[in-house]
């Protein structure tokens, strides 16, 4: 490590800005950490800066005392203009914060937020990075990925606060769903022929990148076999979920299917679709947003995952993660680039049910135990 940090200075501070400005799953992907330094001090505040997208997870995490949204130049989505990013640089300096961890996939660089924390006068500021960052960062860690280790993206977040005295115990997801949101979700269910008490299964198909979608006549194949339901399982429901734009998508899917499948895509707020999967007996998804809010509430998860990336499957959860290898794997696109999709295009429906009944045959236990490989592991065994 080519910084000194000064853990006294770390443990007096109590204003923590987070800065993470990336999307939904990637904030509560970091909720572990946000825990860690709550926990490590006592009468911590932890304000978090996030996109428009990632500041919906704000109100159902309880390590997250306020929130500041803004957009920022240097990641995907709105672009905001000069103007608005010196009132959030305005905005930060008001909040008198003693010190910012800022949070980044190993693909992004720290210091454009780094910059922004420094212009707003926050004293110390802690980031993995690099290139030396001379004065942006205060405090800094070398970043290892991807050439030396490959982490999930909760343990990546883990290990930095840990790098200023900051842990927990208790590493899991945060996530909670309040009580109107459970009546509100459970009237939706009913509405839409799905009784609450009884086992059911989500399927969620969408995605935000093209790349992250298993194709449509696959996901109807394999939603057909899951609905083939063994003896010994007995019935089961099964409803789709999905935002508005979306809704089409699983349209054409359920048309595909000759069983009778519900949906309540475009129906559902966020808190909603927490106390669907807290209720579920089973997700089936795509890696997206949905499946660490799964992972957050215990809901067991079968992850059809692109291999665009390896850090963010299902975590301390019982899963199972299913993709085709491939030479491209891990492109970091969001197009395939090239052009075949052959990390989801030829992973078999048959799998995907299979994986489903073995989830569901184990009784879909909820569990917070750690997840026995780290995720570089998991590639190998897969």
């Amino acid at each position: 490590m080519d910084s000194v940090i000064d853990a006294a200075r770390w443990r007096a501070a109590r204003r923590i800005l987070a800065v993470r400005l990336d999307n939904l799953g990637d904030v509560l992907m970091t909720t572990p950490a946000l825990r860690a330094l709550r926990v490590s001090a006592p009468g911590r505040h932890i304000t978090l800066l996030a996109s428009g997208s990632g500041a919906a997870a704000a109100p159902y995490v309880p390590e997250i005392d306020d929130l500041v949204v803004a957009d920022s130049p240097w990641l995907p989505g709105a672009e905001p203009a000069p103007d608005a990013m010196l009132a959030t640089v305005e905005r930060l300096r008001a909040g008198r914060f003693d010190a910012a961890v800022i949070f980044t996939v190993y693909s992004q660089s720290a210091l454009p937020a780094a910059l922004l924390c420094w212009l707003a006068g926050v004293p110390l500021r802690l980031a993995h990075c690099r290139e030396n960052p001379y004065h942006l960062l205060s405090d800094w860690l070398p970043d290892p990925e991807p050439h030396e280790v490959l982490r999930h993206e909760a343990r990546r977040q883990l290990d930095l606060v840990a790098a200023v005295g900051a842990t927990t115990v208790d590493a899991r997801l945060s996530f909670r769903v309040p009580p109107r949101d459970v009546v509100s979700a459970h009237r939706l269910l009913r509405a839409a022929g799905i009784d609450p008490e009884r086992r059911f299964v989500v399927v969620h198909p969408g995605a935000s990148a093209p790349s992250r979608r298993y194709p449509e006549d696959l996901f109807a194949a394999a939603i057909g076999h899951v609905h083939d339901i063994r003896p010994d399982l007995g019935d089961l429901q099964l409803v789709f979920t999905g935002d508005a734009s979306e809704a089409p998508a699983v349209e054409r899917i359920r048309a595909l299917i000759a069983h009778p499948t519900r949906s309540l895509a475009g129906q559902l707020g966020l808190g909603e679709l927490g106390a669907v999967l807290d209720a579920a007996a089973l997700l089936i998804a795509n890696n997206t947003g949905p499946v660490h809010l799964a992972a957050a509430l215990g809901t067991p998860v079968v992850d059809l995952y692109a291999l665009t990336n390896p850090q963010h499957a299902p975590w301390q959860v019982p899963h199972r993660v299913l993709y085709e290898d491939v030479p491209c794997r891990f492109c970091y696109k969001s197009v395939c680039p090239q052009g075949h999709h052959h990390c989801l295009r030829l992973l078999d429906p048959a799998r995907v049910a299979a994986a489903a009944h073995e989830l569901l045959a184990l009784g879909a236990e909820r569990s917070s135990a750690p997840l026995p490989a780290a995720p570089a592991d998991e590639w190998r065994a897969a």
